[in-house]
């Protein structure tokens, strides 16, 4: 008998795109305290800033 999969579930949607991007000291800080303030990811945090912007672009 095999033993239930154990982990987080499969996402409808996965994150399995990486990039790189370059930045300065101030600006790696700035990011960090939103992350923390926000209590969420850094990655979260530049998830929201590029749909802030997109959705800037589409009300042009």
């Amino acid at each position: 008998m095999m033993a239930p999969r154990t982990g987080r579930p499969k996402s409808d949607n996965p994150r399995d795109i990486n990039t790189r991007i370059r930045m300065t000291k101030d600006e790696s800080k700035m990011l960090q305290e939103c992350s923390d303030k926000l209590g969420i990811s850094k990655t979260d945090v530049v998830i929201k800033g590029i749909k802030k912007v997109h959705d800037e672009l589409e009300k042009g």
